[in-house]
């Protein structure tokens, strides 16, 4: 039961390998000795209750409950581990190597976990997809050799390989959960010829697939089942992009039934590649993120229909709690590290989270903790280990100096406590997060991009606003991903960079150059230049003159003989300039504080609707904001100032 199976976490470092307890101490497990050399891999069972890691010189295996060795492997150079779902069996996997009388090194071995005999032997070149995937009742394991699948009896490994499936360029094969195994078989799109996926049941091999379906655009598939493998989700991509829109290349998704009697395409309205994709423990829902950024996410039902969107937001993962209570929709690795949590009941925000630079992110087994680690060599500074509850606090870190590998225990759902109809209370933080939130320097204002002064202070047009907080739909431009201009920044020589017709090629309109506003005029060179420039300003000066002339004419009356009667102009005085008056020197000082409060609540009034729209807010920006009703009292005094003022001054 959850009483005897304690919540841990297991890690792996550069100097250390330890097993640490859960909420709420979080101690070092005291039965577990931590090896003096440095690991090289660790796995637990898939039950949760052995705990297996290699050494240089060797592998172990100890009891995940108290630490107790249990086996010792005297197998060196092992960097990969994995055990069948019941533990019954350990498979390790070596770099393969030439040997010198000849034979070909077995670097896959597969040993029994309750006598330490290497019951298996065979050779396996590629790391990718190494190790033999069993049934949930280990009654059969297959694996992939060049196009054959093969199936093993556990029960009997010295039969070898009791049945086996020839699918000619087949690349990958996935083995089904649940009572009724199925396997999902992909060949990739090859000369011509399109991709397709099938599906087999595994002891009827020999017949027809139950199930396929056949596609082009497609080099490789990630295929996922659902957890009563019925349905599998087929995630298709190609190595290039020909249509030059995306740099890691075209993307699709597809659905289909074991039965055969369902198959379709998941059809996503926003353009740009899939990053994610998770079924719900239930089996009977999925979600996609999709999309250029920043993404959509869609939880669609078991037959591709949306139940809910949860609108666009800087996400390139997704995942669901054991119990399929929560959802949490996250951008990690080159996004900020943003993380949302949704109740699936209500599809309500419950929290977010704020956890940059996350390498590797997990939910506990019992639904109620996230595990977020910042991993080498992906990054190299700040790794460490931090535990949130799904309500939002931090509850612990673990900082630890190259960290490679981090994961919970895994404990079974039936063994763990019921999430219950309420979300839980969070625990008491540890001392290190405490410590950690009083030593975590206030966050600094970000700059921002620049913005030049005439256009500071004022809202960005909406052409220059991410999708999410109103800006315009992503469009793509042939790959670009600036929006089109009216003009080229470099035209092409001789072409017309205006669209003017007559526009002849030789650096202007007509022959002529281009001119700079604010720069002095010149003729074009040539021997006749000079004179039309004398003569083209003979005519100006002449044209000024009588413009002059007539403006400075004074007004005429006719007399009563006929005969204009001819007034003296009124003398000009020329000395005084005159000054513009500006907005700054036509306010008196209270209209000018008045103007500044009004910006401060303008500006304010902005940050609450970024609030409403469930952005994350600076510090600063929330100090600002309770500043609202002290800079309307002091609008409102200078208001009642003014009124007062006005009628003394008439």
């Amino acid at each position: 039961m959850a009483s005897q199976m304690s919540q841990q976490y297991a890690f792996r470092s550069q100097k250390q390998l330890d097993l640490v307890g859960g909420t709420p101490s979080y101690d070092h497990l005291e039965g577990f000795q931590t090896p003096e050399e440095t690991a090289r891999t660790y796995q637990h069972s898939p039950d949760g209750k052995l705990f297996a890691y290699a050494v240089p010189t060797g592998v172990r295996i100890v009891a995940a409950e108290d630490g107790g060795v249990i086996q010792e492997l005297t197998l060196p150079n092992v960097v990969e581990l994995g055990f069948s779902p019941k533990a019954t069996f350990l498979s390790t996997w070596e770099r393969p190597v030439r040997l010198e009388d000849g034979p070909q090194h077995k670097n896959l071995r597969i040993f029994s976990v309750a006598t330490g005999e290497e019951v298996f032997a065979i050779t396996q070149k590629s790391q990718e997809g190494w190790n033999l995937q069993y049934t949930a009742s280990e009654s059969h394991a297959i694996r992939i050799s060049g196009s054959e699948v093969q199936v093993f009896n556990p029960a009997d490994w010295a039969k070898g390989v009791i049945d086996k499936l020839k699918v000619e360029g087949c690349t990958s094969v996935t083995l089904s959960p649940g009572l009724n195994p199925h396997i999902a078989v992909f060949v990739a799109e090859k000369k011509g010829a399109p991709a397709v996926i099938r599906i087999y049941g595994l002891l009827t091999l020999s017949s027809p697939p139950t199930s396929q379906k056949t596609f082009y655009k497609s080099d490789r598939a990630t295929i996922k089942w659902n957890a009563l493998g019925t349905q599998v989700l087929v995630l298709t991509q190609t190595e290039v992009d020909k249509t030059n829109k995306s740099y890691y290349g075209e993307t699709g998704l597809y659905l289909l039934s074991a039965a055969g009697n369902f198959d379709c395409r998941v059809t996503l309205d926003k353009e740009g590649p899939i990053s994610d994709f998770a079924w719900s423990p239930n089996s009977k829902e999925f979600g996609v993120v999709y999309g250029y950024m920043p993404a959509k996410a869609v939880l669609f039902d078991q037959r591709v229909r949306v139940l809910h969107d949860f609108g666009s937001s800087p996400i390139n993962f997704i995942s669901f709690n054991p119990q399929g209570r929560l959802i949490l929709l996250a951008g990690f690795g080159n996004l900020a590290g943003k993380v949302d949590l949704y109740d699936r009941r209500s599809l309500t925000r419950v929290c977010t989270l704020d956890a940059p630079n996350t390498s590797w992110c997990e939910w506990s087994p019992d639904g109620k903790f996230i595990l977020t680690a910042t991993l080498s060599p992906r990054l190299r500074v700040d790794n460490g280990i931090k535990v949130w509850h799904c309500t939002g606090p931090l509850v612990h870190v673990h900082m630890i100096e190259e960290l490679y590998q981090a994961s919970w225990r895994p404990i079974p759902v039936d063994d763990c406590p019921p999430f219950g109809q309420n979300m839980p209370v969070a625990p008491v933080p540890s001392a290190s997060a405490l410590e950690h939130a009083t030593s975590k320097p206030p966050p600094s204002k970000p700059a921002g991009a620049y913005r030049p002064p005439g256009a500071r202070g004022l809202a960005a047009p909406s052409i220059f606003k991410r999708e999410d907080e109103g800006g315009v739909p992503h469009r793509s431009s042939n790959g670009m991903s600036t929006p089109p201009r009216g003009y080229t920044r470099s035209p092409v020589p001789g072409s017309n960079p205006n669209g003017n017709s007559d526009y002849n090629g030789k650096g202007g309109r007509n022959g002529r150059k281009p001119h700079v506003p604010g720069a002095p005029t010149s003729p074009p060179p040539g021997d006749g230049g000079e004179k039309r420039g004398k003569q083209k300003r003979k005519k100006k000066d002449g044209r000024e003159a009588e413009n002059g002339a007539s403006k400075a004419a004074p007004p005429s009356q006719v007399s009563a003989n006929g005969t204009p009667v001819v007034r003296p102009a009124t003398p000009v005085d020329n000395t005084s300039a005159i000054i513009p008056v500006t907005e700054s020197a036509s306010l008196d000082p209270i209209a000018k504080k008045v103007r500044n409060l009004n910006k401060k609540i303008k500006a304010i009034e902005e940050l609450k609707e970024k609030t409403r729209r469930g952005e994350r807010l600076e510090a600063t920006q929330l100090k600002k904001m309770d500043t609202e009703a002290e800079i309307k009292r002091e609008l409102e005094g200078l208001m009642l100032a003014s009124a007062a003022i006005v009628p003394a001054t008439a």
